[in-house]
């Protein structure tokens, strides 16, 4: 039986995707600090579930449309949008995004893409 460990995200400022990351999923680097400067696994704080976020320093362009992405889920999904953006995120427009759509989709400050689910609907 298998199960995902990890979720890599190719960056080229680790130092800035790690804050972000850090911030946005209240996770922690494995060990409790950063010493590496090509590769940090975040993982959630003790007592908090989900899969580890690998940050692997590997220069590369990013793909648009993105082959992978992120669904991060809550039922705040004005207020965590807006505290996103205000970490660094953007949004990221899609002529052929619904109307009625229970996603926001967002860019981490490299342009890496993932989407705000609202649980609630």
């Amino acid at each position: 039986m298998l199960t995902v460990g990890s979720i890599v995200i190719r960056v080229d400022d680790l130092p800035r995707q790690v804050a972000f990351w850090s911030a946005a999923l209240d996770y922690v680097p494995r060990g409790g600090s950063v010493e590496a400067d090509d590769f940090v696994l975040l993982r959630p704080r003790p007592g908090r579930s989900g899969p580890n976020v690998s940050l692997d320093r590997v220069p590369a362009p990013v793909q648009v449309p993105p082959r992978i992405h992120l669904d991060l889920y809550t039922e705040d999904q004005r207020g965590e949008v807006a505290r996103l953006v205000g970490l660094g995120a953007t949004r990221v427009h899609w002529d052929k995004q619904p109307a009625d759509a229970d996603y926001v989709i967002l860019a981490d400050p490299e342009g890496n893409r993932f989407c705000v689910v609202d649980t609630t609907r």
